[in-house]
């Protein structure tokens, strides 16, 4: 068995899994479809023993997955919520309090407030930039902070450093949910988080043809308990769904890449189109989060969200005038989405939450793929020259 750790994240998203076969010398690593495995004998289990609890093919994704955050451990699950549900599984109980963003993606929103109604545990949604109300975090004692930087749909930048520093003087443990940019542009246990989550559905796979969700722990023992958990209820990931997840890590380097510097592009193209009223994307120097951004991310990303400044009548022939941004939820596959946050990403909040979070109804989100730039650009002048200022 070779070693091939290196501290190049190119080479450990291509190298995982690779070359490990010593059946039959296989390169790239077989699917392990079976759910069940023999014991070598009486009260002898072997490494595995039902596919729910450990499986070949999904060892290979989370060792990769785990080294490409600089993580001691890793955990895929059955879909990104069921790795946030996994969390609050293992740490939250009744009595509890945990912190959240205010503005964070709407399926943890309601996710949250749908088991705090329960009784589960407890949340308070905040401004996580604003100094006043992080001292609260101190106050409250809370169990878990949950960081989202950038947040969805408005790009904002959380302060991971900071937050971790002040969370862990209250005791708390901290989240972050690096899903907008992975480990290629962001390294959240190196700024002080204690837990990486991800929507693996995203730019992980890549590819918008696998549902699936990781957490990663730079604590070995806090990996084994999510490990015992994830088993115990049922929310680890499948061996076909492993296999393709893999696959589609190997290229997410050069994938991430071509996908920011083509949404820096077309951000600062609406940024000075007059029926945009103001552009979301840390890469612009007006946004507030810039300088921060700068200094804890390697790069920008390729999600960026726009306020439209047309009528709310109009929007249907805003979308449909597009031919290659394709109106859908998810993000993070090699095709361009566009989504109406709304109505469908942050349907599940209540106006009034919405409000709140700054989500306003004229809000689009952008997910830029690795078509060509020329004909994303044209593609978006074209369906805005319908409209006048």
């Amino acid at each position: 068995m070779h070693d091939f750790s290196s501290k190049h994240i190119e080479t450990e998203s291509v190298r995982g899994g690779l070359n490990q076969d010593e059946q039959y010398g296989c390169v790239v690593p077989p699917i392990y479809l079976s759910s069940t495995y023999t014991f070598s004998g009486f009260n002898q289990p072997r490494a595995h023993d039902y596919s729910r609890r450990g499986n070949p093919s999904r060892d290979l994704v989370q060792n990769t997955l785990a080294k490409l955050e600089g993580g001691q451990g890793a955990i895929m699950t059955s879909s990104g919520m069921s790795a946030i549900n996994l969390l609050c599984t293992v740490l939250l109980k009744p009595g509890d309090l945990l912190i959240a963003p205010i503005d964070c993606y709407g399926g943890s929103y309601r996710l949250f407030d749908s088991l705090a109604k329960r009784g589960a545990f407890d949340v308070l949604f905040i401004d996580q930039r604003c100094p006043i109300q992080l001292k609260s975090i101190l106050q409250k004692k809370p169990k878990m902070v949950l960081i989202e930087t950038p947040s969805n749909p408005l790009l904002n930048i959380v302060d991971i450093e900071a937050v971790a520093q002040i969370a862990h003087e209250a005791g708390s443990t901290v989240v972050v949910d690096n899903t907008f940019l992975s480990p290629v542009l962001q390294k959240p246990l190196a700024l002080g988080a204690d837990i990486v989550v991800h929507s693996c559905t995203k730019y992980l796979n890549g590819h918008s043809d696998v549902v699936a969700g990781a957490v990663i722990c730079k604590d070995p023992a806090v990996s084994m308990e999510m490990a015992w958990w994830a088993n115990n209820i049922g929310v680890t990931g499948a061996a076909f769904d492993s296999y393709l997840l893999l696959r589609g890590i190997r290229t997410l380097v050069p994938r991430i890449r071509q996908q920011q510097e083509t949404a820096e592009k077309i951000a600062k193209f609406l940024d000075e189109h007059p029926l945009i009223h103001r552009v979301y994307y840390p890469g612009l120097e007006s946004h507030e989060g810039h300088e921060l951004a700068k200094r804890q991310q390697q790069g920008f990303g390729a999600m960026l969200s726009f306020e439209l400044n047309i009528e709310e009548s109009e929007f249907e022939t805003f979308l449909n005038a597009l031919n290659y941004f394709t109106l859908a939820e998810s993000l993070g596959g090699v095709e361009s989405l566009i989504s109406h946050t709304a109505t469908m990403t942050h349907a599940g909040m209540s106006a009034q939450a919405r409000v709140e979070a700054g989500i306003k109804n004229n809000l689009f989100r952008l997910s830029v793929g690795l078509e060509s730039s020329e004909d994303l650009l044209s593609d978006l002048a074209t369906a805005l020259s319908y409209f006048k200022p």
